[in-house]
């Protein structure tokens, strides 16, 4: 039987939320009680212009989060290498990107890269909010382990709706558990 040591919980600091884009907050439905809003964004490493829609309300919900320090978003997604283009879009900080690299690989190729991101953020004693629509395992011993204790929140949304206000209501409980008092 192998032993698994304990994750380091440092608590001086509060969740770090691993934020993926597509499906999650790019969705064809967001519903959010108003009519979504829609941009193109053209991606300079991909030579093309990709459609977004999303819900305001997300989207304001996020950058209250964020900058009120009770979580601290980091881009998890494709996008990391031009997350600059969605900051300026939605109005957001500049945000860390959990995935430093260029190109981040697309599908499902990219879910070890994100998984590692994950059990970064569990290696270095912080607590975890993983929001991703596909990538996030059925199965993955450390991630279940921080579930079981308390230390770790894993959504995954449908992708043609993204993120729900409930799903945001739950993200907001588990990091005010959290927050730095």
């Amino acid at each position: 039987m192998e032993i698994e040591p304990d994750l380091p919980v440092v608590p001086d600091l509060g969740p770090v939320w691993l934020l993926d884009v597509d499906g999650v907050i790019n969705a064809r439905s967001p519903a959010w009680g108003r009519a979504p809003r829609r941009a193109d964004v053209w991606s300079q490493a991909d030579r093309c212009e990709y459609p977004m829609r999303w819900a305001g309300a997300l989207v304001d919900r996020i950058r209250r989060l964020h900058e009120s320090g009770v979580v601290e978003v980091r881009w998890c997604s494709t996008w990391c290498p031009e997350a600059d283009l969605l900051e300026r879009l939605w109005r957001l900080p500049v945000l860390e990107r959990a995935l430093l690299c260029d190109p981040v690989p697309a599908g499902e190729l990219g879910w070890p890269v994100k998984l590692a991101a994950a059990h970064a953020v569990l290696a270095a004693g912080r607590t975890l909010v993983w929001t991703d629509d596909e990538a996030i395992p059925d199965r993955d011993r450390l991630l279940d382990r921080a579930v079981a204790r308390g230390h770790a929140l894993l959504i995954a949304p449908d992708p043609g709706r993204g993120l729900r206000p409930a799903d945001l209501d739950a993200i907001e409980t588990f990091a005010w558990r959290h927050a730095v008092p």
